[in-house]
Protein backbone atom coordinates (compact mmCIF):
# COMPACT_ATOMS: atom_id res chain seq x y z
CA UNK A 1 0.00 0.00 0.00
CA UNK A 2 1.60 3.07 -0.93
CA UNK A 3 2.80 5.68 1.95
CA UNK A 4 1.16 9.38 1.90
CA UNK A 5 3.59 11.76 1.02
CA UNK A 6 3.17 15.56 2.53
CA UNK A 7 4.22 17.75 -0.43
CA UNK A 8 5.91 21.13 0.43
CA UNK A 9 3.73 24.41 0.04
CA UNK A 10 4.45 25.50 -2.92
CA UNK A 11 5.84 29.43 -3.20
CA UNK A 12 3.89 32.48 -4.12
CA UNK A 13 3.32 33.70 -7.61
CA UNK A 14 6.09 36.42 -7.11
CA UNK A 15 8.95 34.15 -6.28
CA UNK A 16 7.44 31.70 -8.86
CA UNK A 17 7.34 33.95 -11.51
CA UNK A 18 11.33 35.28 -11.60
CA UNK A 19 11.72 32.01 -12.28
CA UNK A 20 10.93 32.88 -15.90
CA UNK A 21 14.01 33.29 -18.42
CA UNK A 22 11.43 33.75 -21.60
CA UNK A 23 8.32 35.41 -21.85
CA UNK A 24 6.48 32.70 -24.41
CA UNK A 25 7.16 30.01 -21.33
CA UNK A 26 4.97 32.22 -18.95
CA UNK A 27 1.71 30.46 -19.56
CA UNK A 28 3.08 26.88 -19.21
CA UNK A 29 4.70 27.92 -15.59
CA UNK A 30 1.39 29.59 -14.70
CA UNK A 31 -0.87 26.27 -15.55
CA UNK A 32 2.21 24.29 -13.39
CA UNK A 33 1.95 27.13 -10.52
CA UNK A 34 -1.86 26.52 -10.31
CA UNK A 35 -1.54 22.57 -10.52
CA UNK A 36 1.08 22.37 -7.79
CA UNK A 37 -1.38 24.34 -5.31
CA UNK A 38 -3.91 21.65 -6.07
CA UNK A 39 -1.81 18.98 -5.26
CA UNK A 40 -0.84 20.63 -2.17
CA UNK A 41 -3.94 21.27 -0.55
CA UNK A 42 -5.44 17.93 -1.72
CA UNK A 43 -2.35 16.37 -0.21
CA UNK A 44 -3.48 17.73 3.16
CA UNK A 45 -7.30 15.97 2.99
CA UNK A 46 -7.52 13.12 4.67
CA UNK A 47 -10.52 11.81 2.55
CA UNK A 48 -7.97 11.69 -0.32
CA UNK A 49 -5.80 9.25 1.69
CA UNK A 50 -9.15 7.30 2.54
CA UNK A 51 -9.97 7.19 -0.91
CA UNK A 52 -6.67 6.02 -1.99
CA UNK A 53 -6.54 3.00 1.01
CA UNK A 54 -9.31 2.19 -0.41
CA UNK A 55 -8.67 2.07 -3.78
CA UNK A 56 -5.53 -0.42 -2.49
CA UNK A 57 -7.79 -2.48 -0.55
CA UNK A 58 -10.67 -3.06 -3.10
CA UNK A 59 -7.85 -4.46 -5.28
CA UNK A 60 -7.38 -7.20 -2.71
CA UNK A 61 -10.48 -8.27 -2.04
CA UNK A 62 -11.33 -8.40 -5.78
CA UNK A 63 -8.33 -11.02 -5.78
CA UNK A 64 -9.48 -12.85 -2.90
CA UNK A 65 -12.93 -12.99 -4.59
CA UNK A 66 -10.88 -14.09 -7.61
CA UNK A 67 -9.38 -17.03 -5.89
CA UNK A 68 -12.37 -17.67 -3.69
CA UNK A 69 -14.85 -18.06 -7.23
CA UNK A 70 -11.82 -20.31 -8.89
CA UNK A 71 -13.67 -23.55 -8.14
CA UNK A 72 -17.12 -22.59 -9.00
CA UNK A 73 -15.40 -21.13 -12.29
CA UNK A 74 -13.70 -24.45 -12.95
CA UNK A 75 -17.01 -26.13 -12.17
CA UNK A 76 -18.69 -24.38 -14.69
CA UNK A 77 -15.97 -24.41 -17.26
CA UNK A 78 -16.36 -28.70 -16.52
CA UNK A 79 -20.02 -28.51 -17.47
CA UNK A 80 -20.16 -26.48 -20.54
CA UNK A 81 -17.55 -29.20 -21.72
CA UNK A 82 -19.62 -31.89 -20.49
CA UNK A 83 -22.50 -30.61 -22.27
CA UNK A 84 -20.46 -29.83 -25.73
CA UNK A 85 -19.99 -33.61 -25.67
CA UNK A 86 -23.31 -34.63 -24.87
CA UNK A 87 -24.58 -32.98 -26.63
CA UNK A 88 -22.69 -33.61 -30.36
CA UNK A 89 -22.93 -37.50 -29.54
CA UNK A 90 -23.94 -39.74 -32.00
CA UNK A 91 -23.03 -36.95 -34.92
CA UNK A 92 -19.93 -36.55 -36.79
CA UNK A 93 -17.58 -34.05 -37.48
CA UNK A 94 -16.12 -32.61 -33.80
CA UNK A 95 -18.53 -30.25 -32.53
CA UNK A 96 -16.11 -28.51 -30.07
CA UNK A 97 -15.32 -31.85 -28.59
CA UNK A 98 -11.77 -31.90 -29.37
CA UNK A 99 -11.16 -28.90 -26.90
CA UNK A 100 -13.74 -29.99 -24.26
CA UNK A 101 -11.71 -33.51 -24.02
CA UNK A 102 -8.69 -31.95 -24.04
CA UNK A 103 -9.91 -29.37 -21.46
CA UNK A 104 -11.15 -32.01 -19.19
CA UNK A 105 -8.44 -34.59 -19.39
CA UNK A 106 -6.14 -31.46 -18.67
CA UNK A 107 -7.76 -30.98 -15.59
CA UNK A 108 -7.52 -34.72 -14.63
CA UNK A 109 -11.24 -35.02 -14.87
CA UNK A 110 -12.30 -38.91 -15.98
CA UNK A 111 -13.35 -39.69 -19.58
CA UNK A 112 -14.82 -43.42 -18.40
CA UNK A 113 -17.33 -44.20 -20.70
CA UNK A 114 -17.64 -41.62 -22.54
CA UNK A 115 -19.24 -41.80 -26.22
CA UNK A 116 -17.48 -40.05 -29.41
CA UNK A 117 -18.25 -42.58 -31.50
CA UNK A 118 -18.11 -41.56 -35.34
CA UNK A 119 -16.19 -38.46 -34.37
CA UNK A 120 -14.20 -36.60 -36.00
CA UNK A 121 -11.50 -36.46 -33.67
CA UNK A 122 -8.23 -36.08 -35.68
CA UNK A 123 -4.70 -34.49 -33.14
CA UNK A 124 -6.72 -34.99 -30.24
CA UNK A 125 -4.31 -34.74 -27.66
CA UNK A 126 -5.42 -37.34 -24.33
CA UNK A 127 -2.10 -38.65 -23.23
CA UNK A 128 -3.15 -40.41 -19.46
CA UNK A 129 -6.37 -40.35 -19.85
CA UNK A 130 -9.09 -42.47 -17.66
CA UNK A 131 -11.15 -43.81 -21.19
CA UNK A 132 -12.21 -47.45 -20.07
CA UNK A 133 -15.10 -49.11 -21.55
CA UNK A 134 -15.62 -46.01 -23.90
CA UNK A 135 -17.13 -45.73 -26.95
CA UNK A 136 -14.76 -44.97 -29.88
CA UNK A 137 -16.40 -46.79 -32.69
CA UNK A 138 -15.52 -45.42 -36.17
CA UNK A 139 -13.90 -42.41 -34.55
CA UNK A 140 -11.34 -40.72 -37.07
CA UNK A 141 -8.53 -40.66 -34.36
CA UNK A 142 -5.49 -39.89 -37.21
CA UNK A 143 -2.29 -38.90 -36.16
CA UNK A 144 -3.83 -38.31 -32.24
CA UNK A 145 -2.17 -39.07 -28.62
CA UNK A 146 -3.15 -41.55 -26.36
CA UNK A 147 0.33 -42.50 -24.64
CA UNK A 148 -0.19 -44.25 -21.41
CA UNK A 149 -3.84 -44.05 -21.90
CA UNK A 150 -6.54 -46.08 -20.45
CA UNK A 151 -8.49 -47.75 -23.14
CA UNK A 152 -9.69 -51.10 -20.89
CA UNK A 153 -12.98 -52.83 -22.02
CA UNK A 154 -13.53 -50.17 -24.62
CA UNK A 155 -15.19 -49.93 -28.29
CA UNK A 156 -12.39 -49.25 -30.52
CA UNK A 157 -13.59 -51.22 -33.56
CA UNK A 158 -13.26 -49.28 -36.83
CA UNK A 159 -11.44 -46.99 -34.89
CA UNK A 160 -9.10 -44.60 -37.05
CA UNK A 161 -5.46 -44.29 -34.98
CA UNK A 162 -3.42 -44.14 -38.26
CA UNK A 163 -0.30 -42.39 -37.46
CA UNK A 164 -1.15 -42.24 -33.82
CA UNK A 165 0.77 -42.63 -30.76
CA UNK A 166 -0.70 -45.19 -28.05
CA UNK A 167 2.65 -45.87 -26.31
CA UNK A 168 2.08 -47.45 -22.77
CA UNK A 169 -1.91 -47.12 -23.50
CA UNK A 170 -3.69 -49.76 -21.75
CA UNK A 171 -6.36 -51.93 -24.21
CA UNK A 172 -6.69 -54.93 -22.29
CA UNK A 173 -10.11 -56.74 -23.24
CA UNK A 174 -10.77 -53.83 -25.93
CA UNK A 175 -12.56 -54.53 -29.15
CA UNK A 176 -10.28 -53.38 -32.00
CA UNK A 177 -11.88 -55.27 -34.58
CA UNK A 178 -11.18 -53.69 -37.94
CA UNK A 179 -9.77 -50.80 -36.59
CA UNK A 180 -6.52 -48.99 -38.31
CA UNK A 181 -3.34 -48.55 -36.51
CA UNK A 182 -1.24 -48.53 -39.59
CA UNK A 183 2.31 -46.67 -38.74
CA UNK A 184 0.99 -45.79 -35.17
CA UNK A 185 3.29 -46.35 -32.19
CA UNK A 186 2.29 -49.33 -30.30
CA UNK A 187 5.02 -49.35 -28.19
CA UNK A 188 4.63 -51.14 -24.45
CA UNK A 189 0.83 -51.02 -25.10
CA UNK A 190 -1.17 -53.62 -23.44
CA UNK A 191 -3.16 -55.96 -25.69
CA UNK A 192 -3.89 -58.65 -23.27
CA UNK A 193 -7.81 -60.14 -24.20
CA UNK A 194 -8.43 -58.21 -27.54
CA UNK A 195 -10.51 -58.44 -30.16
CA UNK A 196 -7.79 -58.00 -33.29
CA UNK A 197 -9.70 -59.05 -36.13
CA UNK A 198 -9.63 -57.67 -39.25
CA UNK A 199 -7.09 -54.74 -37.51
CA UNK A 200 -4.44 -53.02 -39.85
CA UNK A 201 -1.12 -53.11 -37.52
CA UNK A 202 1.08 -52.51 -40.96
CA UNK A 203 4.26 -50.70 -40.22
CA UNK A 204 3.50 -50.47 -36.47
CA UNK A 205 5.59 -49.71 -33.89
CA UNK A 206 5.19 -52.92 -31.73
CA UNK A 207 7.91 -52.40 -29.61
CA UNK A 208 7.79 -54.52 -25.87
CA UNK A 209 4.56 -54.95 -26.76
CA UNK A 210 2.44 -57.01 -23.59
CA UNK A 211 0.14 -59.80 -24.86
CA UNK A 212 -0.73 -62.30 -22.34
CA UNK A 213 -3.52 -63.66 -24.70
CA UNK A 214 -5.72 -62.65 -27.80
CA UNK A 215 -9.47 -63.33 -27.92
CA UNK A 216 -8.87 -63.31 -31.80
CA UNK A 217 -7.24 -61.99 -34.47
CA UNK A 218 -8.15 -63.26 -37.13
CA UNK A 219 -6.80 -61.47 -40.63
CA UNK A 220 -4.93 -59.15 -38.79
CA UNK A 221 -2.49 -57.77 -40.74
CA UNK A 222 1.36 -56.78 -39.23
CA UNK A 223 2.75 -56.61 -42.50
CA UNK A 224 6.39 -54.48 -42.18
CA UNK A 225 5.05 -54.20 -38.22
CA UNK A 226 8.31 -53.00 -36.77
CA UNK A 227 10.31 -53.85 -33.57
CA UNK A 228 8.06 -56.82 -32.90
CA UNK A 229 8.90 -59.52 -30.43
CA UNK A 230 9.12 -62.89 -32.05
CA UNK A 231 6.53 -64.40 -29.60
CA UNK A 232 4.56 -61.57 -30.39
CA UNK A 233 4.41 -62.51 -34.41
CA UNK A 234 4.16 -66.01 -33.32
CA UNK A 235 1.14 -65.38 -31.10
CA UNK A 236 -0.56 -63.25 -33.26
CA UNK A 237 0.24 -65.27 -36.62
CA UNK A 238 -1.51 -68.72 -34.29
CA UNK A 239 -4.44 -66.09 -33.99
CA UNK A 240 -4.93 -65.63 -36.96
CA UNK A 241 -2.60 -62.69 -38.52
CA UNK A 242 -1.68 -62.32 -41.56
CA UNK A 243 1.15 -60.49 -43.64
CA UNK A 244 -0.36 -59.05 -46.47
CA UNK A 245 1.07 -54.94 -47.95
CA UNK A 246 -1.29 -54.19 -50.45
CA UNK A 247 -5.33 -53.26 -49.76
CA UNK A 248 -6.32 -55.41 -53.00
CA UNK A 249 -4.54 -58.61 -51.71
CA UNK A 250 -5.97 -57.78 -48.19
CA UNK A 251 -9.50 -57.72 -49.70
CA UNK A 252 -9.33 -60.48 -51.79
CA UNK A 253 -8.42 -62.47 -48.50
CA UNK A 254 -11.01 -60.81 -46.82
CA UNK A 255 -13.76 -61.86 -49.35
CA UNK A 256 -12.14 -65.24 -49.96
CA UNK A 257 -12.63 -66.04 -46.34
CA UNK A 258 -15.70 -64.16 -45.01
CA UNK A 259 -17.63 -63.03 -48.07
CA UNK A 260 -16.95 -59.64 -47.75
CA UNK A 261 -14.63 -56.66 -48.09
CA UNK A 262 -13.43 -54.21 -45.47
CA UNK A 263 -11.16 -51.82 -46.71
Amino acid sequence: MPARVQRSKPKNWAEYRSLVRSDWTLPFLAFEWGWEWVAWALSNWAFIEVLDRLGSFSVLVAVIFYFVGANARIRQAHYQAWQVINTAQGKGGSGGRIEALEQLNRDHVSLIGVDVSGAFLQHVQLNGARLSRCNLNSADLRESSFQNADLEDSDLRSTNFRNGNLEGAILRRSDLDASDFSEANLSKADLTGTDLSDADFRYTDLRDVRCDWLKRAKLADIYGARNAAPELIKSLTAAGAVSIQSDEEWNALEHKVNGKQSR
